[in-house]
């Protein structure tokens, strides 16, 4: 496990039991006494408030009011939380959207000028529409995590990205592209990009993608994608 999801997974499990024991956080995490130690110390450097009581039936206790003073969300994650929003208003018919908005105006008051950079760039790939009717999506599966984070990279790089494709027809291909934009036609999530072997843009339902991975030696440029009659692109303020 990762340092920051063992970390964040100390603190669901403090904040869900309201206290534990090392031992119990090291079996759950799979992680030594010493690594716990370890995280327990840079969570409270984060700002976290954890208690330690020694002795039988001692154990780690996180004030109930505690928070984190820093925001250690990435890109991609607060791409997500945009992405998730933005189909909420998509939508128009979905309940909170006005309060989950505010929310996330809150999270990007707090983030450090380079993730800023980087959201509006990342943000400025993002279109959003209706989707037709007659579109099936009875067969639409998850969208494997990795993705988006290969996708960051293929956008703020401008990274060629090589991928796995499984089509209508459940052929798998394997593609090289140069990613251009992110269509989201809910619930369908659509790769936008620019195919060299074809010589036009192609539409890859990302939930098909699977294996993504950049190749920082094949660099490209930004091309105009004209989009039907509905969509628009998703603003960042």
């Amino acid at each position: 496990m990762k340092i920051r999801d063992r970390q964040d997974a100390i603190i669901r499990r403090l904040r869900r039991e309201g206290s534990s024991t090392i031992e119990d956080i090291s079996q759950s995490v799979g992680a030594s006494r010493s690594t716990i130690l370890r995280d327990i110390s840079a969570l409270r450097d984060q700002g976290f408030v954890i208690y330690s009581e020694q002795g039988r039936g001692g154990g780690l206790y996180l004030d109930p009011q505690s928070v984190q003073t820093s925001t250690r969300l990435t890109v991609p994650e607060i791409f997500a939380l945009v992405i998730s929003v933005a189909s909420m208003r998509a939508a128009a018919n979905l309940p909170f959207f006005d309060l989950a908005d505010a929310g996330l105006a809150k999270i990007e008051k707090s983030l450090p000028s380079d993730k800023v950079r980087d959201l509006r760039r990342f943000m400025d790939c993002l279109w959003i529409g209706p989707l037709a009717a007659q579109v099936d999506t009875s067969n639409t599966g998850p969208v494997d995590r990795s993705v988006l984070g290969a996708l960051e990279t293929a956008f703020l790089k401008q990274h060629y990205l090589r991928f796995h494709y499984r089509d209508a027809m459940d052929n798998d291909t394997e593609r090289q592209v140069e990613p251009q934009a992110l269509l989201i036609l809910p619930p369908l999530w659509y790769l936008v990009a620019w195919d060299p072997d074809r010589n036009d843009f192609r539409h890859f339902r990302m939930d098909r993608i699977a294996a993504p991975e950049c190749q920082p030696e094949r660099k490209f440029k930004r091309r105009h994608v004209a989009f039907e009659e509905g969509v628009m692109k998703v603003r960042y303020a």
